[in-house]
């Protein structure tokens, strides 16, 4: 970054950095954080170089105040060991809508209760329909830390790096390495927790669980392989597995036995010696998005909870991780989130309701305008039978990233509307989920600084991704 370029994005920042031999030093850190958001702007909605300049600039910022991206990986080893109890569930929050804002709420809300344990996720299909690379994604993670004075390790992660199962049948080369280039571009971005999900090539019509999981375990071992090979410095990336598709039949002991086994065999012979997986993914009956009715209210799930509380204790008890993971779970009533803990979900994943509330508050005009975009573009997603209400409610999240200029730029009474109900929905997700006082279980984790790589910042400035992800995971 020559002066000319930095001095064009510090003066969005009211001139409050300096820079000298690429290292950037913070002159006034009141100042930075009150206009911070303008450079989280730029790196948002800007394009090319400049985009990439921002990015970088707010990585570099932020790891110049000691807010590093970090692998909770050894946090959650120390939980298969028992170090750390298993009376608290880690919320993993993919923010499709206004990252920054939402962040931000997070990060206030996690000061007030001294919490560490919290992760920011965005899946595959994600980055895609929401228009978020992961480099975009990150800078705005880390300029709300900025924003709002926080300090220590930030939990970024790659949620549902999925293989495509219809692609991945029409050619398996090309479909791994898709994943495979999508995974480099986001350790480079500071995303070092990757879930990997090879669980849509589950073959239940083999005769055996272990033939069942067979390339689910093979594919997670080889990604899990290629992951080690990218780690930076003395970073482990944590490393999540799945054994069933969201959505689909719940889990069973069988199958999380075969899979693990089957992985930690696989991945012995491919990376001897390297760690394995800090978490497993199950399903207990909810689905992604929640199934959304006639009227468009949500249908009442039943979650096996009895499933979440054996499966969790043999991946701890038996194989050393942290336990198992609970997806599509942001759409269940208030009281559900404590049976979390009580049945020692190590991790929950959060996502759609944070969608919900700005789709509930957004200005009718946005709205209007985003509904007519599906209307023209999406029509051919509306089945027969269908309400108004559900096709929008199942189409709408492909109108993010098209007004993602759109939402950075509501008025400042609506934005404020948005982030309040935020706030309040945090504050009593964190408390049913017990991360209160979490922060010290951190002193496991290892926050070990790592420079961005400009050159990685500026080539993923024009990586376009997936044309299609209408059949991944959120």
């Amino acid at each position: 970054m020559n002066q000319q370029e930095f001095n064009g994005l510090n003066a969005l920042v009211e001139n409050s950095l300096q820079l000298h031999d690429d290292h950037v030093h913070v002159t006034d850190e009141p100042k930075l954080r009150t206009h911070i958001r303008k450079l989280a702007r730029a790196a948002a909605l800007e394009t090319g170089k400049t985009a990439a300049l921002a990015r970088w600039l707010i990585r570099q910022t932020a790891g110049s105040l000691g807010i590093h991206p970090a692998s909770i990986h050894d946090l959650y080893m120390a939980r298969g060991r028992g170090e750390v109890p298993a009376n608290f569930t880690v919320p993993a929050m993919n923010l499709r809508i206004l990252t920054f804002d939402a962040a931000s709420a997070i990060f206030r809300n996690t000061l007030k209760i001294n919490a560490g344990a919290f992760i920011f996720e965005i899946a595959r299909s994600e980055i895609s329909y929401s228009s978020q690379r992961p480099s975009e994604y990150s800078a705005s993670i880390l300029a709300a830390a900025i924003a709002e004075g926080y300090r220590g390790p930030v939990f970024i992660q790659g949620d549902h790096f999925q293989i495509s199962a219809n692609r991945y049948k029409a050619n398996a080369e090309t479909e791994v390495q898709g994943v495979k280039d999508l995974t480099a571009e986001a350790i480079a971005a500071g995303f070092f927790n990757i879930d990997v999900d090879t669980s849509t090539l589950v073959d239940l019509d083999q005769p055996t669980v272990p033939e069942q999981q067979a390339l689910n375990s093979r594919l997670s071992a080889e990604m899990t392989a290629y992951i080690r090979s990218l780690e930076p410095g003395s970073i482990t990336v944590s490393v999540g597995g799945e054994i069933g598709e969201v959505g689909g039949r719940n889990s069973n002991e069988a199958e999380l036995r075969a899979y693990t086994e089957g992985y930690n065999t696989m991945l012995a012979n491919l990376a001897p010696g390297k760690p394995g997986l800090s978490k497993i993914s199950i399903q207990t009956g909810t689905s992604h998005g929640g199934v959304v009715l006639a009227d468009g209210s949500i249908a009442e799930v039943s979650v096996d909870f009895a499933t979440m509380l054996s499966l969790s204790r043999i991946a701890r008890l038996e194989y050393g991780m942290a336990g198992a993971v609970q997806h599509g779970a942001s759409t269940l009533p208030q009281d559900a989130f404590g049976k979390f803990v009580e049945h020692e979900a190590c991790e929950v994943h959060l996502a759609t309701n944070f969608q919900n509330i700005f789709f509930d508050l957004a200005p009718k005009t946005l709205l209007n305008e985003m509904y007519a975009f599906l209307d023209q573009n999406h029509a051919n997603e509306k089945k027969e039978g269908m309400t108004a209400e559900q096709f929008y409610y199942k189409t709408r999240k492909n109108a993010i990233g098209v007004f993602k200029a759109h939402q950075w730029d509501l008025p400042a009474e609506d934005l404020a509307k948005i982030t309040q109900a935020w706030d309040s929905q945090f504050a009593m997700l964190f408390e049913r989920l017990n991360i209160k006082d979490t922060k010290p279980h951190v002193r496991h984790v290892l926050v070990a600084p790592v420079a961005p790589d400009l050159k990685a910042y500026l080539a993923a400035a024009g990586v376009t991704g997936d044309s299609n992800t209408s059949d991944l995971s959120d």
